[in-house]
């Protein structure tokens, strides 16, 4: 029989903390799965700073939020670590590094997008990003369709988005109300098949672990983080509105990041089709070809993919102002900070309530539900994308169809699915099938 060791483990030193996060800024590529491994890696296995049971719950938990759950989850394990000022050394070295790398590839973009070579480049590189979410679909469904109305759920928040243009927030929003409705009328359908878990019998050897208590915030303390968080929104708000060229443009840029911000559960990839079909269609910031180019520059980067958000910014900037670089830099700082600043007050507020709901079975199921729309809505992306990627023409028909482009898709989900080839070296080989193509043309 297996006894319960004490916990021996004392809290990490801030400065090894300090030193991993800013680490894992700047090698966190391959997407949610990079940054979740890495980080497990590190904290679970290697310095047992967190307990394997406790690393998954706090992922669920940041599932559940809007937003990216990767950068979400790393500021929520600093916060668990060191406090607050933990949370936000993890959640700024979350992003900086990939920031910093966008931004300079951006402009490389400005100046050269449409020359033949990187023209080419993109051309290799499109059709594995495409790959990549088709294979990151087919994973998260894996988990999340438990059921018929799971299956049900996925398949009208595909048909709504993509058919009939409803935004992402109202289909969330709508499948709450369904979700609370079917638990009322008939609470057998919302039953939730219990899965299989490994018992942790070391979990005291943890410094944080799953019999740590609950994290409590006085509403005291709520109140301030709140007034500090719209302070800090507010100031640069109303900075970029009243002292830039053009207030209307910065105030739209301002409030449509920080809706999306707050108005998209599932991650990155139910903000950026939100996002996309606003600034491509709407308000017209930028052209279906270089929303879709953004994914490829972001796959190149280090970071959550909700990165791209950046790039959006950017173009916006560049693309309003006459092709001023000044203003695409303003832009992609400003669409930034306005989509990384929520991370930090949801997990510093939203968490300690997430956690004590993770017990409530019918709060559990209807919250399944909702990731199952999910599913839906990163189907809606991969036809945004493939629209685009895989017809040379604006009509999608077979005479239209890029054989190189959907050979180059089919081969790496082939990569990626028989070999579990990383995603890292997937955009490499990616990048030198672009870079051949250009040189077997120009001979």
């Amino acid at each position: 029989m297996h006894t319960i060791k004490e916990n021996k483990i004392q809290q990490p030193k801030f400065s090894e903390a300090f030193r991993f996060w800013f680490i894992l800024g700047w090698i966190s590529f391959g997407g949610t799965t990079g940054h979740v491994t890495i980080m497990h890696d590190f904290l679970v296995e290697k310095k047992k700073w967190v307990s394997n049971s406790k690393f998954f719950s706090a992922l669920n938990a940041c599932m559940i939020l809007p937003g990216p759950e990767a950068h979400q989850l790393a500021i929520y394990l600093g916060w668990k670590l060191h406090g607050i000022k933990g949370g936000i050394i993890s959640g700024l070295f979350f992003i900086l590094p990939s920031i910093f790398i966008l931004l300079c590839l951006s402009i490389i973009y400005a100046l050269y997008g449409n020359t033949p070579i990187l023209t080419s480049v993109f051309d290799g590189l499109k059709p594995a990003v495409l790959a990549i979410i088709i294979f990151a679909t087919w994973k998260v469904s894996q988990k999340s369709l438990l059921s018929f109305l799971h299956y049900f759920v996925a398949f009208s928040s595909f048909i709504c988005s993509w058919f009939l243009n409803v935004p992402t927030p109202w289909i969330i929003i709508s499948v709450i109300f369904f979700s609370i409705i079917i638990s009322l009328v008939s609470p057998g359908l919302m039953i939730l098949k219990k899965r299989k878990n490994e018992i942790d019998n070391y979990e005291n050897s943890y410094y944080v672990n799953s019999n740590t208590a609950p994290h409590k915030t006085p509403a005291k303390t709520i109140i301030k983080q709140l007034s500090v968080f719209a302070l800090l929104w507010l100031i640069p708000f109303l900075g970029v509105t009243y002292f830039l060229a053009d207030s209307l443009f910065w105030q739209k840029l301002s409030l449509l990041f920080t809706k999306s911000a707050f108005l998209t559960i599932g991650g990155s990839y139910t903000v950026i089709p939100y996002v996309a079909g606003l600034v491509t269609s709407k308000l017209a910031w930028l052209s279906k070809t270089q929303m879709v180019d953004g994914f490829a520059l972001a796959e190149t980067t280090p970071g959550p993919l909700v990165i791209v958000l950046s790039y959006v910014g950017f173009m916006a900037g560049l693309n309003h102002f006459n092709g001023s670089l000044l203003m695409g830099t303003l832009g992609l700082l400003t669409a930034s900070y306005f989509t990384f600043l929520p991370n930090f007050i949801m997990i510093f507020t939203g968490a300690p309530l997430i956690e004590k709901s993770q017990k409530n079975q019918t709060v559990q199921a209807i919250l399944s539900l909702v990731t199952a729309s999910v599913v839906g809505v990163i189907v809606n992306l991969a036809f945004y994308l493939g629209e685009s990627i895989l017809f040379l023409g604006k009509m999608i028909s077979l005479p239209n169809i890029n054989w190189l482009a959907l050979g180059w898709v089919l081969f790496s989900l082939f990569l990626l699915i028989r070999y579990k080839l990383n995603m890292v070296y997937l955009i490499l080989i990616s990048l030198l099938y672009g870079l051949l193509r250009y040189f077997l043309i120009s001979i």
